[in-house]
């Protein structure tokens, strides 16, 4: 009779045994990444023989299990133990109505593990190696049947044997094969996930300015899921593109590979704050799988729901497509939604320009920008459909850049207004046009809106106040002109002037990051609330100085000084969002305030110059001949306004000066948690690219001249931009 011995040595003259015989024994013991059994103790186990006969088990408070008086061969062991208790977040996942989740108990034990490595890496060697005939590498995927909801598997040093299950032919699908009369030891990988970090305080703090600044930018990629499109027959999905939301969160993050790319393009790395959390409350990405889920099922053609039917938005040459694409992912303490922003240049602009205020519909109270809450409406279908199916009661934190920052702010006050609902809702905003009339904006007062302006962006002041137009209405005589930067492509609106209606209106409050030069050498930044729209919105300041019978005057492209990056998210927000964050937790270690006596002097002169330069406008327009009318007064109206401004400004400034931070302010709800925001903080402090000494991210150094005058990159303080386009990335 052949034995196995001779099948292990010839795997090419592998048989069926002749002559199976019992008596065999196996014993095995599953560990940790410390060789610890103790997480795996009580567990119910199954072996299955080369005979197809079945032994149950339990394994022992030391991880132990044995098996006595099996036949020949190798034998194969599952555990496919359903969790019965009732912890959260456990219970729900099963119970829920919609993808409910075939958790083991096995998976809620590796879930209480933890890496050895902080990387997640696979160890090299495991104490409970020195007790074991053969040692393997496995994870919970290998050991029970239904798989799509677990993580993908990762390289081990030590793989299970697959040339045994080919031995044990169909009995050997399902499992982990183990050599007979041997002592067989298991590392069990843990079950862990990272997750973004994100505070879920309604409070403003620079953790979640940074983090989401990161959320909306990914939301300009695609979805990533191979294959793409329904119907799809394969049992499984895969998530390679990268960046992709898809690949993040179905991937990446699942593996514990710290992912940082959102852009294609993008070289430098900006990473994410992680922690790290029990593989169940990552942020999920739902399962495929048309055995277990009906609506996988390939037979329902073009209305199969796949992972990318369910999370992601992308409605370009669908029918009364609005060119709008978004995502949207939970985990049990909150769901993120995050709206792209312009992106398709020349689509993204028509929709843009149609600045015709519609009624809110039965959202709420006052007149929307038309295009903007068209695109409003589908990520409204695609949120309501996710929260239907997921919503448990979490805070619901949404984000979006230029055009998708406008999208979101409609979006959220619809979601705060639905019959029947409650939803907690954080709405974080960058370089975002204004989307309403000042009734909705009033409407919309307790809608937790931070609006972040980054230095000189240009795309906060569009549309202007005063303009209620229509696409596709062109007087070459009295146009407003919009520029694509890339292209180079005008649209020419007219109609722009909105005396009978109310004006568009900014909502939210204001976060704005601001260069300080000081020469030609030395500069640093500030992230404040100035609330003066000379400052944030050069173009504002502009319509108000440079007005000719109530429109505009506009200086060709080429004559504007304009840095694209400031309205880009990978060259102008996430880095400044990282300065600013960087320059935070400086002032919290150091107990210092936010703003030094330099910079406050330095603004402050600057501030002075605005008010004058409005002072001395204003003058001009009283002592002018002009004939009075309806346009000139709402000028001279506009200057009193923006003075009033400044002055405020200048409080603030004030303020910020004799204040010092707090850890809420820095960190939100994880300033509550130091053991594990110190442990986040040291993963991300880990990357070089955190320790840069990046002038903008520190306080300037105190030997700065004083007759140096302060400027923002370059242009003095104050001084008006007139480009208005959101359609640059």
């Amino acid at each position: 009779m052949t034995t196995f011995d001779e099948e292990v040595k010839h795997p090419l003259n592998s048989r069926m045994f002749a002559c199976p015989a019992q008596g065999n024994w196996t014993s095995f013991k599953f560990v940790d990444e410390l060789g610890e059994g103790l997480s795996y103790a009580g567990l119910n186990y199954s072996v299955i023989d080369s005979e197809g006969q079945v032994y149950k088990g339990t394994l022992d408070r030391s991880g132990i299990g044995k098996v006595d008086n099996h036949f020949s061969g190798p034998i194969s062991i599952i555990l496919v133990q359903k969790y019965t208790g009732k912890a959260l977040p456990y219970k729900d996942l099963i119970q829920r109505d919609h993808y409910p989740l075939p958790i083991t108990e096995l998976q809620v034990r590796a879930e209480q593990t933890r890496y050895v490595h902080n990387d997640g890496s696979r160890t090299q060697s495991n104490p409970a190696q020195a007790c074991a005939d053969y040692f393997c590498q496995v994870e919970v995927r290998h050991l029970v049947k239904h798989v799509a909801h677990l993580p993908p598997e990762v390289e081990a040093h030590y793989p299970p044997n697959k040339h045994w299950a080919k031995l044990m032919r169909e009995h050997g699908k399902q499992g982990v094969c183990l050599l007979p009369n041997k002592h067989n030891v298991l590392e069990v990988r843990p079950l862990r996930a990272l997750r973004p970090m994100l505070s879920t305080d309604s409070q403003f703090c620079a953790l979640n300015l940074y983090q989401l600044a990161l959320m909306a930018t990914l939301s300009y990629n695609p979805f990533g899921q191979e294959p793409k499109k329904p119907p799809i027959w394969e049992k499984t999905v895969s998530f390679p593109v990268q960046p992709s939301m898809g690949n993040w969160f179905g991937d990446a993050l699942a593996r514990f590979d710290e992912i940082w790319k959102v852009d294609p393009g993008q070289t430098g790395a900006y990473y994410p704050l992680y922690e790290d959390v029990p593989y169940s409350k990552r942020l999920e990405i739902a399962p495929f799988d048309p055995d277990l889920y009906p609506a996988n099922s390939p037979d329902l053609g073009e209305e199969q729901e796949t992972p990318a039917k369910v999370h992601f938005l992308d409605d370009r040459g669908q029918k009364n497509d609005t060119d709008t694409q978004a995502f949207i992912t939970h985990n049990d303490e909150l769901v993120l939604i995050s709206v792209r922003g312009t992106s398709e240049l020349l689509a993204d602009a028509l929709r843009d320009a149609d600045a015709f205020q519609t009624p809110f519909g039965k959202e709420g109270l006052g007149k929307v920008h038309r295009g903007f809450y068209d695109a409003a409406l589908k990520v409204y279908e695609l949120s309501i459909n996710y929260l239907e199916k997921f919503y448990t009661g979490q805070k619901l934190i949404i984000c979006g850049h230029s055009l998708g920052g406008a999208i979101t702010l409609l979006l959220s006050e619809m979601l705060r207004r639905r019959t029947g609902y409650e939803y907690k809702i954080v709405l974080y905003t960058y370089g975002a046009p204004r989307a309403a009339d000042s009734t909705f904006v009033k409407g919309a007062a307790d809608l937790v809106h931070y609006r972040m302006v980054n230095h000189n962006d240009p795309v906060p002041s569009v549309p202007a106040t005063w303009m209620n137009t229509k696409p596709r209405v062109y007087l070459p005589g009295a146009a407003l002109t919009f520029f694509n930067a890339p292209l180079g492509i005008a649209g020419f609106v007219a109609g722009i002037t909105n005396l009978t209606g109310e004006p568009y209106e900014h909502h939210g409050t204001l976060q704005h990051f601001m260069p300080v030069a000081f020469g030609a050498i030395k500069k640093s930044s500030i992230m404040w609330e100035p609330g003066c729209d000379t400052i944030t919105e050069h173009a504002a300041c502009t319509l108000a100085i440079h007005q000719n019978n109530g429109l505009p005057e506009r200086a060709g492209f080429i004559a504007q000084i304009f840095d694209a990056d400031n309205h880009s998210m990978t060259g102008g927000y996430i880095p400044g969002c990282w300065a600013a964050l960087r320059r935070w937790q400086e002032a919290l270690t150091l107990k210092h305030s936010l703003v030094t006596d330099e910079e406050f002097e330095h603004i402050s002169r600057a501030l002075a110059t605005i008010i004058e330069q409005l002072r001395f406008k204003r003058r001009m327009l009283g002592d002018s001949p002009t004939p009075y009318s309806r346009a000139h007064e709402l000028t001279i109206n506009a200057l009193n306004r923006e003075v009033d401004k400044v002055h405020m400004t200048f409080e603030r400034l004030k303020r910020l000066r004799q204040s010092t931070i707090n850890e809420n302010r820095v960190y939100g709800s994880f300033s509550t948690q130091p053991d594990l925001l110190s442990e986040c903080l040291l993963r991300w402090d880990a990357h070089p690219e955190n320790k840069v000494p990046e002038q903008l991210a520190m306080t300037p150094a105190p030997d700065v001249d004083d007759d140096l005058l302060a400027s923002i990159n370059g242009h003095a303080v104050g001084a008006p931009y007139t480009f208005d386009i959101d359609s640059l990335f």
